[in-house]
């Protein structure tokens, strides 16, 4: 009986240890050689040199499904800044849009070690120079003219040199900083894209420094530029910078602008609206080029 009692004890014993194995298993660290980083598919990354700053970057570029079987056929492209946040999110509407070409153009690369994304963001989307003489040192603010003159003369050039896009169809994507980057390419060169989406955009103070900026084309008909500008439901203090700059587009009259698309997302702050903004804003933009095409 007792040799039974010993048995039972260690099965139930070894039960209990595969079981406790079991539950932990998820919780117990793996070897590095067990786990690796996922790759999103048809997404190319290319180093491109900033040829007028003399900085480096990494142009994030993803090609639609049907791209290498069409070949007689050219892509509207959407370009983004913040590359590496921006290009899960936009990779994820494909089903809205599937016949576009992304291409997300990253912070600086080859920054020393000292500086970091936060610096390069601060520095490239920015349009103003900071009062604080401290801040504006270390962050180089309001270089948004030069790193335009980048996009335009660089990124651009190299996108439809090789590959095969609609020039008359590009898009800018820019969200918070990289909205306000995009209000600054809209007065300045608006012939830069064809539409602009702008999430969030950081305007506050910057407003009468962009209508001091204005470009004569946009009050021309050569243009017929398409704008979709949001913010969040509880952005309070940023929502009234956003209505103004609004309120003054349409009451300038630029016959340059074809449309302007508004949306304010329910219920939501600055960080949240973010997943809102590229669903929302990749649905209108399918949209209308389809009412074109």
């Amino acid at each position: 009986m007792d040799t039974y009692r010993r048995k039972d004890k260690v099965i139930n014993t070894t039960k209990s240890l595969m079981l406790a194995l079991v539950v932990l298993l998820p919780f117990l660290p793996l070897q590095a050689a067990e786990t690796k980083d996922l790759t999103l598919p048809r997404i190319q990354v290319v180093p491109i040199k900033d040829t007028q700053a003399d900085r480096l970057y990494e142009l994030y570029i993803k090609l639609p499904q049907g791209y290498t079987k069409s070949k007689d056929k050219n892509y509207p492209v959407i370009y983004f800044t913040d590359a590496d946040t921006h290009i899960e999110l936009l990779s994820g509407t494909e089903f809205l849009m599937e016949d576009v070409i992304l291409v997300g153009i990253s912070h600086q690369k080859d920054l020393d070690e000292t500086s970091g994304i936060r610096d390069s963001r601060a520095r490239d989307y920015s349009i103003s120079k900071s009062s604080n003489l401290e801040r504006q040192a270390k962050y180089q603010f309001g270089q948004a003219g030069k790193h335009l003159a980048f996009i335009r003369h660089d990124v651009i050039k190299f996108i439809e040199s090789n590959y095969r896009t609609d020039p008359s169809n590009r898009t800018y994507f820019g969200f918070s900083l990289g909205g306000l980057f995009g209000t600054y390419a809209l007065m300045t060169h608006p012939d830069t894209f064809k539409n602009y989406i702008l999430g969030s955009p950081s305007l506050w103070r910057d407003i009468p420094l962009l209508f001091s900026l204005e470009n004569p084309a946009l009050k021309s008909k050569g243009q017929a530029i398409n704008l979709f500008i949001t913010y969040g439901e509880q952005e309070k203090e940023l929502a009234v910078h956003v209505e103004d700059f609004i309120t003054q587009l349409k009451n300038k009259n630029y016959q340059a602008l074809s449309s302007i698309k508004q949306v304010v997302i329910d219920s939501a702050g600055h960080s949240d609206s973010f997943p809102m903004v590229g669903v929302r804003s990749v649905k209108w933009l399918s949209n209308l080029i389809k009412e074109q095409g």
